[in-house]
């Protein structure tokens, strides 16, 4: 068997923008070299994207980042959708190299690493999930955590990261969308609990307005940076800990 031969074919296999993305994208040998590249491309997108939000990221404006026509782009990426890909892919940091007591502050250190990570790029939380991770720097992020899970089963473990993504994920895009709005969380959440308080009736409300009464939405000087987050977090390794034994 041609073994050269079944390798080609599965490369053809692959979308073209994984293809690029792992080094397996097959390149012209002669000829002069191209005044572009993919990589150059999907830097000047992502340095768009720090810079002004992911909104500013067109096939067009990156083009004329890159002093190039617009349609020379789609020599080397099919679209604007696969570009995204390929720049969450150039965005992402490295994974953690985690050498944690057990799985749970493993996990704890993975969560807090991903969590900077989205906070660095906040534009990476605004491109819709269509696909499943699957560029070198996201498998390698899988791979991170699914090493600290060795003793747990293959459907917990997936379940598990999916789970920590996932929450991780939403925590960030919280915390950038009240950034963004240019609100103090604190502030935020004394103006609402002011709010509520002059909307909720007890008699409807009996449970809200208890918690209400007991100054759950009032400033805490002593709250740590987070901590919504670290409550979470750790109800969640709660959880874990269950199907753990």
């Amino acid at each position: 068997m041609d073994v050269n031969h079944v390798e080609r074919e599965t490369m053809t296999e692959l979308p073209s923008y994984l293809a690029a993305a792992w080094g397996k994208q097959e390149r012209p040998s002669r000829g002069p070299k191209p005044a572009l590249s993919l990589d150059r491309i999907v830097a000047a997108g992502v340095a768009l994207a720090d810079a002004e939000g992911l909104a500013a990221v067109s096939m067009s404006r990156v083009a004329a980042e890159v002093g190039a026509k617009p349609m020379s782009l789609y020599r080397y990426v099919d679209s604007k959708d696969d570009l995204l890909v390929l720049m969450i892919d150039h965005a992402g940091g490295p994974a953690p190299e985690i050498d944690a007591p057990d799985w749970r502050a493993g996990l704890t250190e993975w969560s807090w690493a991903y969590l900077d990570q989205l906070r660095a790029h906040p534009w990476i939380m605004r491109v819709p999930i269509h696909r499943p991770p699957s560029t070198p720097k996201q498998l390698r992020w899988l791979e991170s955590g699914l090493r600290v899970l060795k003793e747990f089963t293959s459907d917990h473990k997936m379940g598990t990261m999916l789970l920590l993504s996932g929450y991780v994920r939403s925590y960030a895009m919280l915390t950038a969308d009240i950034q963004e709005a240019n609100a103090d969380p604190d502030e935020m959440m004394v103006d609402y609990g002011n709010m509520l308080r002059a909307l909720v009736d007890a008699a409807e409300f009996p449970e809200l307005a208890k918690v209400i009464a007991a100054g759950a939405f009032d400033h805490n000087p002593d709250e740590e940076p987070d901590a919504d987050f670290v409550f979470g977090l750790e109800r969640i390794l709660d959880g874990v800990a269950r199907i753990a034994g």
